[in-house]
């Protein structure tokens, strides 16, 4: 049986897919940038975790630092960036780092460990409603979520029998990340049919579905309780 590998898997929902995977028992590796942080992720992920630091905006690194991962059954590239970056006033570099951790770099990935995928492998992309419910200072936040789909549609064509999907996360009103914007989020649960927010279980659950059902393939999936209905 291959390893769970999570790009992405030191914090937030990431870390929340590597434990669920430490649990059942399977071979999990996470990454992220800073090999310290990646570290003190395998002590809390527990079970059979290791790491590997690398950052997805550096692509040429990727495939050197990847080398000596073996078979894998299920790749998660979680990894995200908070971006607030107007047209008004933009910032090439905010934008180019962006760009290229999401779309260059996950596409490194993928192309580093094409030959390691087993043959009922499966692929998960993170992208996010942004694409969808844009906000002041997501201009490349939206873009970059945007091309995930694109990215979905031409990677299950091109890695087929590998199955390729996206799950694009709504407001995740227990993530860290939201701590301490009560407000905000009452406002938003209000205009959530089903009368609450999106857990981080929901996402792990989601990502579970996705990636082991063997019929799902080329879907991108909106996890955000109907939010975009009201």
């Amino acid at each position: 049986m291959g390893s769970v590998v999570v790009v992405g898997g030191t914090a937030g929902l990431g870390k929340q897919i590597a434990r669920h995977y430490a649990e059942q028992g399977r071979d999990v590796i996470l990454t992220g940038r800073d090999a310290d942080r990646c570290g003190k992720a395998v002590q809390e992920v527990g079970g059979s975790t290791r790491s590997f630091a690398f950052d997805l905006a550096r692509p040429h690194e990727i495939r050197t630092t990847l080398a000596d991962v073996g078979e894998v059954d299920h790749l998660v590239l979680a990894a995200i960036e908070r971006d607030s970056n107007t047209a008004s006033e933009y910032s090439v570099e905010r934008a180019i780092y962006l760009v290229t951790l999401k779309l260059v770099g996950y596409t490194a990935v993928v192309h580093a460990l094409r030959d390691k995928l087993t043959g009922t492998a499966s692929i998960l992309l993170f992208g996010g409603q942004a694409k969808e419910r844009p906000y002041p200072g997501s201009t490349t936040v939206s873009t970059v979520n945007g091309g995930v789909v694109g990215m979905v549609n031409t990677l299950a064509l091109e890695l087929a029998p590998v199955r390729v999907n996206a799950i694009h996360p709504g407001i995740v009103g227990d993530s860290p990340y939201w701590s301490g914007k009560a407000d905000y989020l009452e406002g938003v649960r209000k205009r959530t049919p089903t009368g609450r927010l999106v857990t981080m279980q929901d996402i792990v659950g989601a990502t579970v579905f996705l990636l082991e059902n063997p019929a799902v393939n080329g879907v991108n999936l909106a996890v955000d309780g109907g939010w975009l209905l009201m």
